[in-house]
């Protein structure tokens, strides 16, 4: 079997940074498809205007905005019990799948509840359950009516709804629109069931975000620089036909400079393209 998958990169490795600052030099360092960070300080997709000039920038320089990711905190909270602080997740979701739209992006990846540790007692859990439910398909088809795909992506395992089975179920539960499903490499690695994660999301995978660690915490190391085992992963995401795009999420140290930072980022694009390549020979 073959793939031709591209290799892209997230620009939340420059949050600190105004992204119209970095985006000439993302192009010039060998990148064409990205991902957008949604930091304000970055990009503030609340201000239409300066999302129109970053889409109108992204253009002029031939980049390709695969996907957009969409806020996440304790307090964008679409599980909560009180219907105000529910609507206004949703309404917080809802600006950055416009924003998404606005920029030409194909996806908006999503964490299917907040930055929330622990799991609640059932009953309380079953009831968050459903608040997400709704309010997922709420935002499920906003990204109809605006024209870009709804992806959840599976979150750390110790945060709720940290267990897959939990987002698939959430998956289910959407009826207002299609929606895929993003693979967090180092999020799954960390839950230690890998495997069986790419197994889960595979009917509905569209898009992988590629990120290293050593098992103990969310590193987002570049490829091959933790303990994942490549290889295998490549050869697991062949096996269950997927489809779409890489986007290498990699954290930066506040001293490295954006050209170093580039040059790492590139080290894991050669790596992944090298693995491919062997993996499309045998």
């Amino acid at each position: 079997m073959t793939s031709s998958w591209p290799i892209g990169l997230s620009t939340g490795c420059f949050w600190r940074h105004r992204i119209f600052d970095v985006l000439a030099e993302i192009r010039a360092g060998g990148f064409e498809l990205i991902e957008v960070c949604s930091f304000p300080k970055h990009l503030d997709y609340h201000r239409e205007d300066e999302v129109r000039q970053a889409g109108k920038a992204m253009r002029s320089l031939g980049l390709r905005p695969y996907s957009f990711h969409a806020p996440f905190a304790e307090r964008i909270d679409i599980t909560s019990p009180d219907d105000g602080v529910r609507a206004a997740a949703v309404a917080e979701l809802t600006a950055a799948c416009r924003a998404a739209a606005l920029i030409g992006a194909e996806n908006v990846v999503l964490h299917p509840g907040p930055e929330r540790e622990g799991r609640p007692p059932e009953d309380e859990f079953l009831e968050r359950m459903r608040h997400a439910a709704l309010s997922l398909n709420e935002v499920a088809a906003y990204c109809c009516r605006v024209g870009v795909r709804l992806l959840l992506e599976n979150m750390l395992p110790h945060l709720l709804f940290g267990r897959t089975s939990d987002m698939m179920y959430l998956l289910g539960e959407i009826s207002t629109c299609t929606v895929g499903t993003c693979l967090d490499t180092g999020h799954a690695h960390l839950s230690g069931d890998l495997g069986s994660v790419i197994h889960k999301l595979s009917g509905h995978l569209k898009l992988v975000h590629i990120n290293d660690n050593h098992g103990d915490w969310d590193a987002h190391l570049i490829p091959g620089d933790g303990a994942i085992d490549w290889p295998w992963v490549i050869g697991e995401l062949q096996r269950h036909d997927f489809g779409g795009g890489f986007i290498i999420e990699m954290s930066a140290p506040e001293s490295e400079t954006i050209a170093d930072t580039l040059s790492r980022a590139r080290d894991g694009q050669n790596f992944l393209s090298k693995l491919l390549t062997t993996n499309q020979k045998s």
